[in-house]
């Protein structure tokens, strides 16, 4: 799939540390527990891709599910892609940032959490960034 930010590995090696070139370019996953936004909190504001910066997921929409990974009941529209991840022998829904492809971590249903989408969006901290200030509304 072409995404709209193409980089070479080079090019994405220049901008990203080599923990969020080694998720985020190839697919990994941070240790349980052990990411900046497990805990994080807030009551406004937006996650973006630690890549490109594209809006990826509300604050208001973060919830705590004790997974070890921040987890989010649904994306801003249009911000996250999903692909079936067939590794380990098991079909997972992965999650890609819509703007340039890099991984943010697996979607999972149905586990019974009291959200309004029954979805846990289980994303890797490394693979976002914070900002306080709400996105722009579309026009």
């Amino acid at each position: 799939m072409s995404y709209p930010v193409q980089k070479s590995s080079s090019e994405w090696q220049a901008v990203l540390s080599p923990e969020q070139f080694r998720v985020i370019r190839e697919k990994g996953t941070e240790a349980p527990f052990t990411g900046e936004y497990d805990k994080h909190m807030p009551s406004s504001g937006v996650y973006t891709c630690a890549a490109c910066s594209a809006p990826l997921y509300r604050a208001n929409h973060k919830f705590k599910s004790g997974c070890g990974w921040p987890a989010f009941f649904d994306a801003l529209p249009g911000a996250v892609t999903r692909h079936t991840d067939r590794t380990f022998g098991m079909a997972r829904t992965e999650i890609v940032c819509s703007n340039c492809g890099g991984h943010l971590g697996h979607v999972f249903k149905g586990e019974g959490y009291p959200t309004p989408t029954d979805e846990r969006h289980c994303v890797n901290s490394v693979s976002m960034k914070f900002d306080e200030k709400e996105p722009e509304a579309k026009v």
